[in-house]
C-alpha cells in the first residue's frame, strides 16, 4: 500500500470529525428537508443492516445477501445515508463536503480491502470479483461456484456493531431538528445585540 492510501486509512476516522463539525456549521435544516433526509438515510441504513447480518469478517469470503449484487454493499449503503444526510442538512455546501469525504477516503478503502481479500481467499475471490461489482450493484444475484445460500442472522448484525450506525444517524436527525427549532433564534438574538452595541 502506497504512503497516501496509508494516511488516508489512518486518518479516515480522525479527520471524520471536524468535517462533522463543517457539515453542522454550513447546514440550514427544515422539517421537510430532515424528513426526506431522513427517509434516504433508512434506505442506506437498510442496506447497511442487512449486509451486516451476512458479513462474517476474515472468517469466510461473505457472498451471499446483499454481497451476491455488490462487493461493497456495507459502502454502497453508506453512500445512500450520506446522500441522506447532505439532503438533511438543506446545504449543498455540506453535502459537497459529505460526498467529498466519501469519494477521496473510502473509493481508498475499497481497494485496500480487496487487495487484503485476495490475499486471503485467492481464487475464489478472484472469481468472485469476476461476477459481482465493487460498488454499483448489479440488477440480480451472482451465481458462484460456492457459497450456498445463507439467510439473514440478527446475531450477526450485533456482532458487527451495525446498530451503532443506525443510533449515530437518529441523533444526526435530532440535533438538526434541534438546529432548525433553536438556532435562528439565537442568531436573532445575537444580531439584534450587536445592533445595540453599534447604535451605543
Amino acid at each position: 500500500m502506497s504512503s497516501a492510501s496509508v494516511f488516508f486509512v489512518r486518518w479516515r476516522v480522525r479527520l471524520g470529525y471536524p468535517l462533522a463539525l463543517l457539515v453542522l456549521w454550513f447546514a440550514r435544516p427544515i422539517p421537510a428537508s430532515v424528513l426526506w433526509g431522513g427517509l434516504i438515510g433508512f434506505f442506506g441504513l437498510f442496506i447497511r443492516a442487512r449486509a451486516a447480518g451476512h458479513l462474517h469478517k476474515q472468517e469466510v469470503l461473505t457472498v451471499t445477501g446483499p454481497y451476491a449484487y455488490t462487493r461493497n454493499p456495507l459502502y454502497f449503503g453508506s453512500a445512500i445515508l450520506a446522500l441522506g444526510a447532505g439532503f438533511a442538512t438543506h446545504s449543498w455546501i455540506s453535502a459537497l463536503i459529505l460526498s467529498a469525504y466519501f469519494v477521496l477516503f473510502y473509493s481508498i478503502v475499497m481497494r485496500r480491502e480487496e487487495g487484503e481479500l485476495r490475499q486471503h481467499h485467492g481464487a475464489a475471490f478472484d472469481e468472485y470479483a469476476k461476477a459481482v461489482p465493487l460498488f454499483f450493484p448489479r440488477l440480480t444475484a451472482a451465481k458462484l461456484s460456492f457459497g450456498g445460500a445463507a439467510s439473514f442472522s440478527f446475531r450477526q448484525y450485533k456482532k458487527n456493531h451495525e446498530f451503532q450506525a443506525a443510533i449515530g444517524f437518529l441523533m444526526l436527525l435530532a440535533l438538526l431538528l434541534l438546529m432548525w427549532r433553536f438556532v435562528p433564534g439565537i442568531e436573532d438574538h445575537l444580531r439584534t445585540y450587536g445592533d445595540r452595541r453599534r447604535s451605543n
